[in-house]
């Protein structure tokens, strides 16, 4: 353990005691002592710093200041300006960090919301879910979501873009799904044909509108489209618009992808395209 008791014979610290007392680093204390901010009162013969109760009294306050935040330059003023208003400055201290403490407990609130949208997905009461998506939504189905897909980056994706969401930004997306549905549908009323301008269009236009979730390429429009027609809830959902939905829904989103030079037949998830 260092020595921290005075020097009897000089009446001072050595910076190495003074280091050792106010826990402050020699390497601080020298570059004080090179701006002038602190200055070792005396000397030894051999030319050692040597650090007076008074040289202490001040390093104490500069110890102070600055684990209140103020720079050096501002604590070399309170110290030296006769003049200053000390008390103005501590209170100008204080609300800076009475900022950063607001900001900080934003800063804390937002990763709560992050945490929660990784974990949960969407970060909506049942009551919100049934008034966005109507009272059909399974508001469980995030949960079987998160279970199946939680490893993936389209997840990540998915969450962070969900913790920034509120009900208004929701029920905007819903909006644009159910626009979309009805214009699905339409078309097929219409005599749509997949590979068409018209049915390729929709294909573009539900990439677009699926974009709200996360980004998805071609190939993994694909895949949703397979999924569209065999997973018995969405399939559910697609034939409950138009009888059939979601096996004419899928021919236009492979005619789409064979446009573009993808093979519906071994298209994948992690397809770049």
């Amino acid at each position: 353990m260092a020595d921290t008791t005075d020097t009897t014979d000089t009446g001072g610290l050595t910076v190495g005691q003074v280091s050792a007392r106010l826990d402050v680093t020699v390497r601080a204390l020298h570059h004080w002592d090179e701006i002038g901010l602190a200055r070792p009162s005396l000397r030894t013969a051999a030319g050692y710093r040597l650090y007076t109760t008074g040289d202490l009294e001040r390093l104490h306050r500069i110890v102070v200041y600055r684990e209140l935040g103020l720079g050096l330059d501002r604590i070399r003023a309170v110290l030296d300006d006769s003049t200053a208003d000390v008390p103005g400055a501590l209170r100008a201290q204080r609300d800076q960090v009475a900022e950063r403490i607001d900001r900080l407990q934003q800063l804390g609130a937002g990763l709560d919301r992050m945490i929660e949208a990784h974990e949960r997905g969407l970060l909506l009461t049942v009551e919100q879910q049934a008034a966005i998506f109507g009272p059909q939504r399974d508001p469980d189905g995030p949960a079987r979501a998160r279970q199946r897909y939680g490893d993936t980056e389209q997840w990540r994706q998915y969450a962070e873009r969900s913790a920034s969401r509120g009900p208004e930004e929701w029920q905007a997306i819903a909006d644009d799904i159910a626009g979309f549905d009805r214009a699905l549908g339409d078309a097929m009323d219409a005599g749509v044909t997949p590979g068409s301008p018209e049915a390729n269009q929709l294909a573009e236009r539900h990439r677009e509108v699926f974009a709200s979730h996360f980004p998805l390429t071609g190939q993994m429009q694909v895949c949703l489209g397979r999924m569209y027609e065999d997973d018995p809830g969405f399939a559910a959902h697609y034939d409950g618009i138009r009888a059939g939905l979601a096996a004419w829904f899928r021919r236009i989103i492979d005619a789409d992808a064979r446009a573009h030079g993808i093979d519906p037949d071994i298209a994948t998830w992690d397809g770049s395209q």
